[in-house]
């Protein structure tokens, strides 16, 4: 009987070590998903996102090499694993914002930004809506979900569980990324800037020529038909480099941390 009561109390103890440490890797994994592209959009349902929180958590969980002792357990790990999923989060969603700022853009350029705006929370333009449904699924499609696993397991050897980093190298860190994201979404919307100065340009010559022609009317038309076509052909290409960028980032995401 003693026996029996010394292997249950093993037992107890090892659970509750399994049970601490899913509690960690989920405090990450669930702070970091909720602003995770495409599985943390508004759009689906809580409940689903919980569960794929949770479904993540079982993934990475077992690939850590984490002891944490629920004897010692507090607060404060857990809001330092909070911390630093919301880092690794907003890294992500900073490509999200930089397809919106390319498509708010392209739209001001093309005189689209007034057209069939999105009705959530923070409406956008036509061309930003595809631009961010698009580069979404293109993500998707190239294994987000799995990149996104081996970012929060790669996470646990630069981060270690329960160490929040230096004040300095996570706002050079955050600094940097927020820079690419905005150099991203120009770079984006280039083409749209670049075609609408010029047409501009153009229009504002031929005025000057032909004082009479009615230039407005003529040019506003033809350069909402333009931006159309441009769209049409350059989009796919700025999907293209969307998602490179994205790949880069998979692959060195702490390029900026010591």
């Amino acid at each position: 009987m003693n026996d029996l009561i010394t292997h249950l109390n093993a037992l107890t103890g090892i659970g509750a070590q399994m049970l601490w440490l899913g509690l960690v890797v989920f405090m990450r994994v669930g702070s970091a998903m909720s602003l995770l592209p495409a599985f943390g959009e508004q759009a689906i349902p809580t409940r689903v996102r919980l569960m794929l929180a949770l479904a993540f958590t079982a993934i990475v969980a077992p690939a850590v090499q984490i002891a944490p002792d629920p004897a010692n357990a507090g607060v404060l790990p857990l809001l330092i694993e909070v911390v630093i999923g919301l880092m690794l989060g907003m890294a992500l969603r900073l490509f999200v914002f930089a397809l919106q700022i390319a498509g708010t853009m392209a739209a001001q350029a093309t005189t689209l930004s007034q057209m069939f705006g999105g009705a959530g929370p923070e409406p956008q333009p036509a061309i930003g809506n595809l631009f961010v449904m698009a580069g979404l699924a293109v993500a998707v499609a190239t294994g987000l979900h799995v990149r996104a696993a081996e970012l929060f397991i790669l996470s646990y050897q630069m981060l270690p569980a329960g160490q929040l980093p230096g004040a300095e190298d996570a706002a050079r860190w955050g600094l940097s990324q927020i820079s690419q994201a905005f150099s991203l979404a120009f770079c984006l919307a280039a083409p749209f800037t670049i075609a609408a100065l010029l047409y501009n340009i153009a229009l504002g010559i031929i005025n000057r020529a032909m004082p009479a022609l009615m230039v407005s009317m003529i040019g506003a038309p033809a350069l909402t038909a333009g931006g159309l076509v441009l769209m049409a052909m350059s989009v796919p290409m700025a999907l293209a480099l969307w998602s490179q960028s994205l790949q880069s980032f998979f692959a060195a995401p702490f390029q900026a941390l010591p």
